[in-house]
Protein backbone atom coordinates (compact mmCIF):
# COMPACT_ATOMS: atom_id res chain seq x y z
CA UNK A 1 0.00 0.00 0.00
CA UNK A 2 1.36 3.62 -0.71
CA UNK A 3 1.99 5.45 2.11
CA UNK A 4 1.72 8.87 0.39
CA UNK A 5 -2.05 8.27 -0.23
CA UNK A 6 -4.65 8.95 2.72
CA UNK A 7 -6.00 6.47 4.41
CA UNK A 8 -9.59 7.77 4.56
CA UNK A 9 -11.84 9.81 2.02
CA UNK A 10 -12.23 12.85 4.09
CA UNK A 11 -8.96 12.69 4.45
CA UNK A 12 -8.76 12.40 0.66
CA UNK A 13 -11.10 15.49 -0.16
CA UNK A 14 -8.70 17.22 2.12
CA UNK A 15 -5.92 17.27 0.39
CA UNK A 16 -7.53 17.32 -2.81
CA UNK A 17 -9.37 20.72 -1.62
CA UNK A 18 -5.67 21.59 -1.02
CA UNK A 19 -4.76 21.06 -4.27
CA UNK A 20 -7.47 22.71 -5.63
CA UNK A 21 -6.57 26.17 -4.30
CA UNK A 22 -6.32 28.71 -6.27
CA UNK A 23 -8.34 27.16 -8.66
CA UNK A 24 -11.87 28.71 -9.80
CA UNK A 25 -14.54 27.50 -6.90
CA UNK A 26 -16.94 26.29 -9.46
CA UNK A 27 -14.29 23.78 -10.35
CA UNK A 28 -13.06 22.90 -7.06
CA UNK A 29 -16.67 21.61 -6.42
CA UNK A 30 -17.15 20.12 -9.36
CA UNK A 31 -13.80 18.00 -8.91
CA UNK A 32 -14.85 17.44 -4.78
CA UNK A 33 -18.01 16.01 -6.19
CA UNK A 34 -16.82 13.61 -8.61
CA UNK A 35 -13.97 12.65 -6.19
CA UNK A 36 -16.38 11.98 -3.26
CA UNK A 37 -19.44 10.23 -5.23
CA UNK A 38 -16.66 8.11 -6.91
CA UNK A 39 -14.86 7.26 -3.74
CA UNK A 40 -17.86 6.38 -1.75
CA UNK A 41 -19.51 4.42 -4.78
CA UNK A 42 -16.37 2.21 -4.56
CA UNK A 43 -16.84 2.15 -0.58
CA UNK A 44 -20.25 0.81 -1.25
CA UNK A 45 -19.34 -2.04 -3.90
CA UNK A 46 -16.57 -3.80 -1.70
CA UNK A 47 -17.79 -3.49 1.92
CA UNK A 48 -15.65 -6.42 2.87
CA UNK A 49 -12.91 -3.22 2.78
CA UNK A 50 -11.97 -0.40 4.58
CA UNK A 51 -11.25 3.36 2.98
CA UNK A 52 -7.74 3.35 3.12
CA UNK A 53 -7.97 -0.30 0.80
CA UNK A 54 -10.42 1.13 -1.59
CA UNK A 55 -8.81 4.09 -1.96
CA UNK A 56 -5.19 2.33 -2.68
CA UNK A 57 -7.09 0.05 -5.28
CA UNK A 58 -8.83 3.35 -6.77
CA UNK A 59 -5.10 5.10 -6.65
CA UNK A 60 -4.05 3.56 -10.06
CA UNK A 61 -7.41 4.27 -12.10
CA UNK A 62 -8.22 7.43 -10.63
CA UNK A 63 -4.95 9.13 -9.23
CA UNK A 64 -3.99 10.42 -6.39
CA UNK A 65 -5.43 13.71 -4.86
CA UNK A 66 -2.52 15.96 -6.52
CA UNK A 67 -3.02 14.01 -10.20
CA UNK A 68 -6.87 14.29 -9.70
CA UNK A 69 -6.09 18.21 -9.49
CA UNK A 70 -3.65 18.28 -12.03
CA UNK A 71 -6.10 16.59 -14.57
CA UNK A 72 -9.34 18.59 -13.87
CA UNK A 73 -6.88 22.08 -13.85
CA UNK A 74 -5.66 20.90 -18.21
CA UNK A 75 -9.05 19.63 -19.13
CA UNK A 76 -10.71 22.47 -17.94
CA UNK A 77 -8.27 24.74 -20.08
CA UNK A 78 -8.88 22.19 -22.78
CA UNK A 79 -12.72 22.55 -22.80
CA UNK A 80 -12.40 26.36 -22.02
CA UNK A 81 -10.41 26.91 -25.11
CA UNK A 82 -12.86 24.40 -27.17
CA UNK A 83 -16.14 26.38 -26.17
CA UNK A 84 -14.77 29.95 -26.32
CA UNK A 85 -15.88 31.86 -29.28
CA UNK A 86 -13.41 33.68 -31.44
CA UNK A 87 -12.51 36.83 -29.92
CA UNK A 88 -13.74 39.82 -31.67
CA UNK A 89 -10.73 42.05 -33.85
CA UNK A 90 -8.66 44.35 -31.46
CA UNK A 91 -10.38 47.89 -31.73
CA UNK A 92 -8.34 50.28 -30.31
CA UNK A 93 -10.36 53.42 -31.39
CA UNK A 94 -13.29 54.53 -28.60
CA UNK A 95 -15.31 54.47 -31.84
CA UNK A 96 -14.10 50.57 -32.50
CA UNK A 97 -15.05 49.59 -28.98
CA UNK A 98 -18.32 51.57 -28.89
CA UNK A 99 -19.37 50.03 -32.07
CA UNK A 100 -17.90 46.42 -31.77
CA UNK A 101 -20.29 45.77 -29.21
CA UNK A 102 -22.36 44.07 -31.95
CA UNK A 103 -19.88 41.52 -32.45
CA UNK A 104 -20.06 40.14 -28.73
CA UNK A 105 -22.03 37.17 -28.38
CA UNK A 106 -22.41 37.83 -24.16
CA UNK A 107 -24.12 41.15 -25.00
CA UNK A 108 -26.65 39.76 -26.34
CA UNK A 109 -27.04 36.48 -24.10
CA UNK A 110 -26.93 39.25 -21.11
CA UNK A 111 -29.47 40.64 -22.88
CA UNK A 112 -32.04 37.96 -22.89
CA UNK A 113 -30.97 36.86 -19.38
CA UNK A 114 -32.24 40.29 -18.20
CA UNK A 115 -35.57 39.87 -19.89
CA UNK A 116 -35.88 36.45 -18.72
CA UNK A 117 -35.03 37.20 -15.26
CA UNK A 118 -38.03 38.53 -14.74
CA UNK A 119 -39.62 35.30 -14.82
CA UNK A 120 -37.22 33.55 -12.94
CA UNK A 121 -36.75 35.74 -10.25
CA UNK A 122 -40.73 35.71 -9.52
CA UNK A 123 -40.45 31.76 -9.34
CA UNK A 124 -37.21 32.23 -7.20
CA UNK A 125 -38.55 34.44 -4.71
CA UNK A 126 -42.03 32.30 -4.60
CA UNK A 127 -40.60 29.28 -4.09
CA UNK A 128 -38.52 30.35 -1.00
CA UNK A 129 -41.29 32.13 1.07
CA UNK A 130 -43.54 29.29 0.11
CA UNK A 131 -41.18 26.68 1.16
CA UNK A 132 -39.87 28.35 3.87
CA UNK A 133 -42.96 29.37 5.51
CA UNK A 134 -44.70 25.89 5.11
CA UNK A 135 -41.81 23.71 6.10
CA UNK A 136 -41.01 25.89 9.07
CA UNK A 137 -44.98 26.02 10.22
CA UNK A 138 -44.93 22.31 9.81
CA UNK A 139 -41.73 21.69 12.06
CA UNK A 140 -43.85 20.48 15.05
CA UNK A 141 -45.79 17.58 12.72
CA UNK A 142 -43.70 14.65 12.39
CA UNK A 143 -44.02 15.64 8.51
CA UNK A 144 -42.12 18.68 9.20
CA UNK A 145 -38.48 17.72 9.24
CA UNK A 146 -38.32 15.29 6.00
CA UNK A 147 -40.56 18.52 4.36
CA UNK A 148 -37.51 21.14 5.58
CA UNK A 149 -34.95 18.69 4.21
CA UNK A 150 -36.83 18.53 0.59
CA UNK A 151 -37.02 22.66 0.92
CA UNK A 152 -33.32 23.18 1.70
CA UNK A 153 -32.40 20.26 -1.18
CA UNK A 154 -34.66 22.04 -3.35
CA UNK A 155 -32.69 25.22 -2.71
CA UNK A 156 -29.43 23.23 -3.68
CA UNK A 157 -30.90 21.81 -7.14
CA UNK A 158 -32.12 25.35 -8.15
CA UNK A 159 -28.57 27.22 -7.68
CA UNK A 160 -27.28 24.38 -10.00
CA UNK A 161 -30.30 25.36 -12.58
CA UNK A 162 -29.68 28.70 -12.19
CA UNK A 163 -25.99 28.47 -12.01
CA UNK A 164 -26.03 26.59 -15.62
CA UNK A 165 -28.26 29.70 -16.98
CA UNK A 166 -25.81 32.39 -15.76
CA UNK A 167 -22.89 30.23 -17.21
CA UNK A 168 -24.73 29.80 -20.84
CA UNK A 169 -26.21 33.37 -20.66
CA UNK A 170 -23.42 35.36 -19.07
CA UNK A 171 -20.36 33.34 -19.96
CA UNK A 172 -19.29 33.33 -16.23
CA UNK A 173 -18.17 29.74 -15.11
CA UNK A 174 -20.63 27.66 -12.68
CA UNK A 175 -20.56 24.59 -10.82
CA UNK A 176 -21.65 21.81 -13.05
CA UNK A 177 -21.92 19.11 -9.80
CA UNK A 178 -24.27 20.00 -7.04
CA UNK A 179 -22.38 19.57 -3.65
CA UNK A 180 -22.52 16.00 -2.51
CA UNK A 181 -24.89 14.91 -0.14
CA UNK A 182 -24.11 11.44 1.78
CA UNK A 183 -27.94 9.88 1.64
CA UNK A 184 -27.07 7.08 3.55
CA UNK A 185 -26.56 9.51 6.81
CA UNK A 186 -29.98 9.71 8.81
CA UNK A 187 -32.33 12.86 8.05
CA UNK A 188 -31.36 15.39 10.70
CA UNK A 189 -27.81 14.87 10.59
CA UNK A 190 -28.42 15.83 6.80
CA UNK A 191 -30.39 18.17 7.79
CA UNK A 192 -27.86 20.21 10.54
CA UNK A 193 -25.43 19.84 7.65
CA UNK A 194 -28.19 22.16 5.36
CA UNK A 195 -28.33 24.15 8.39
CA UNK A 196 -24.63 24.69 8.97
CA UNK A 197 -23.74 25.24 5.03
CA UNK A 198 -23.56 28.93 4.66
CA UNK A 199 -24.00 28.37 0.92
CA UNK A 200 -28.09 27.17 1.56
CA UNK A 201 -28.61 30.31 2.78
CA UNK A 202 -26.60 32.55 0.89
CA UNK A 203 -28.27 30.69 -2.29
CA UNK A 204 -31.76 31.62 -0.59
CA UNK A 205 -30.74 35.27 -0.42
CA UNK A 206 -29.91 35.41 -4.07
CA UNK A 207 -33.09 33.96 -4.95
CA UNK A 208 -35.23 36.66 -2.45
CA UNK A 209 -32.67 38.84 -4.53
CA UNK A 210 -33.74 37.73 -7.83
CA UNK A 211 -37.13 39.01 -8.19
CA UNK A 212 -36.11 42.99 -7.55
CA UNK A 213 -32.93 42.76 -9.98
CA UNK A 214 -35.49 41.14 -12.65
CA UNK A 215 -37.45 43.41 -12.57
CA UNK A 216 -35.22 46.33 -12.80
CA UNK A 217 -33.43 43.86 -15.52
CA UNK A 218 -36.74 43.93 -17.15
CA UNK A 219 -37.85 47.02 -17.26
CA UNK A 220 -34.67 48.77 -17.97
CA UNK A 221 -34.48 46.46 -21.21
CA UNK A 222 -37.91 47.05 -22.48
CA UNK A 223 -37.46 50.59 -22.07
CA UNK A 224 -34.88 51.00 -23.35
CA UNK A 225 -34.77 48.90 -26.08
CA UNK A 226 -38.40 50.00 -27.31
CA UNK A 227 -36.99 53.90 -26.87
CA UNK A 228 -34.13 52.71 -29.54
CA UNK A 229 -35.99 50.84 -31.42
CA UNK A 230 -38.99 53.69 -32.02
CA UNK A 231 -36.21 56.36 -32.53
CA UNK A 232 -34.70 54.32 -35.40
CA UNK A 233 -38.65 53.46 -36.78
CA UNK A 234 -39.86 56.44 -36.83
CA UNK A 235 -37.83 58.26 -39.57
CA UNK A 236 -37.83 54.93 -41.55
CA UNK A 237 -41.85 54.29 -41.74
CA UNK A 238 -41.92 58.21 -42.94
CA UNK A 239 -39.09 57.54 -45.65
CA UNK A 240 -41.11 54.06 -46.99
CA UNK A 241 -44.56 56.19 -46.90
CA UNK A 242 -45.80 54.05 -44.52
CA UNK A 243 -46.50 57.26 -42.03
CA UNK A 244 -47.61 60.53 -42.98
CA UNK A 245 -45.23 63.76 -42.56
CA UNK A 246 -46.87 66.86 -43.26
CA UNK A 247 -44.57 69.92 -43.27
CA UNK A 248 -46.72 72.86 -40.40
CA UNK A 249 -45.51 76.21 -39.81
CA UNK A 250 -42.11 76.55 -38.32
CA UNK A 251 -40.32 73.77 -40.12
CA UNK A 252 -42.06 71.01 -37.47
CA UNK A 253 -43.28 68.10 -38.62
CA UNK A 254 -46.27 65.94 -37.64
CA UNK A 255 -46.13 62.06 -37.69
CA UNK A 256 -49.45 60.26 -38.79
CA UNK A 257 -49.01 56.59 -38.30
CA UNK A 258 -51.83 55.07 -40.46
CA UNK A 259 -54.20 52.61 -38.22
CA UNK A 260 -51.97 53.40 -34.90
CA UNK A 261 -53.00 56.86 -34.26
CA UNK A 262 -49.88 58.16 -32.68
CA UNK A 263 -49.12 62.16 -33.68
CA UNK A 264 -45.65 63.60 -32.75
CA UNK A 265 -44.12 66.71 -33.74
CA UNK A 266 -40.28 66.64 -34.36
CA UNK A 267 -38.68 69.85 -36.65
CA UNK A 268 -37.59 68.85 -40.33
CA UNK A 269 -34.00 68.42 -39.58
CA UNK A 270 -34.80 65.69 -37.05
CA UNK A 271 -35.70 63.04 -38.84
CA UNK A 272 -32.12 61.71 -39.13
CA UNK A 273 -31.17 62.98 -35.99
CA UNK A 274 -34.07 60.82 -34.37
CA UNK A 275 -32.55 57.64 -36.62
CA UNK A 276 -29.24 58.50 -35.17
CA UNK A 277 -30.35 58.45 -31.99
CA UNK A 278 -31.61 55.56 -32.00
CA UNK A 279 -29.13 54.00 -32.97
CA UNK A 280 -26.53 55.02 -30.45
CA UNK A 281 -28.67 54.30 -27.86
CA UNK A 282 -29.18 50.49 -29.15
CA UNK A 283 -25.36 50.09 -28.62
CA UNK A 284 -25.39 51.77 -25.29
CA UNK A 285 -27.85 49.60 -24.00
CA UNK A 286 -25.64 46.27 -25.92
CA UNK A 287 -22.98 47.96 -23.25
CA UNK A 288 -24.94 48.23 -20.31
CA UNK A 289 -26.76 45.00 -20.87
CA UNK A 290 -23.33 43.30 -21.19
CA UNK A 291 -21.57 45.37 -18.08
CA UNK A 292 -24.68 44.15 -16.15
CA UNK A 293 -24.78 40.81 -16.80
CA UNK A 294 -20.45 40.57 -15.60
CA UNK A 295 -21.85 42.30 -12.46
CA UNK A 296 -24.94 39.69 -12.16
CA UNK A 297 -22.07 37.21 -12.91
CA UNK A 298 -20.12 37.85 -10.32
CA UNK A 299 -23.06 38.09 -7.79
CA UNK A 300 -24.32 34.52 -8.79
CA UNK A 301 -20.71 33.28 -8.51
CA UNK A 302 -20.13 34.91 -4.80
CA UNK A 303 -23.65 33.60 -3.49
CA UNK A 304 -24.49 30.16 -5.33
CA UNK A 305 -20.43 29.08 -5.18
CA UNK A 306 -18.93 27.58 -1.87
CA UNK A 307 -15.41 28.51 -1.73
CA UNK A 308 -13.30 25.29 -0.58
CA UNK A 309 -12.17 25.63 2.82
CA UNK A 310 -8.74 24.47 3.62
Amino acid sequence: MNTDLPTTIPAYLDRLRRALQGCDPALAQDALYDAEDYLRSELAAHPDKSEAEVIASVAGSYGAPDEVADIYRDTEVKVERALRTPPPPARRTWLGRFFGVVADPHAYGALFYMLLSLVTGIFYFTWVVTGASLSVGLLILIIGVPLLLLFLMSVRLLSLVEGRIVEALLGERMPRRPLYTNRSKPWLQRLKELFTDLRTWTAMLYFLLMMPLGTAYFAVVVTLVAMSLGFIAAPVLVWLGIADASVRSGGWQVLNYDGIGITTSIPAWGMPALLIAGLLLLFATLHLARGIGRLHGLLAKHLLVREPVV
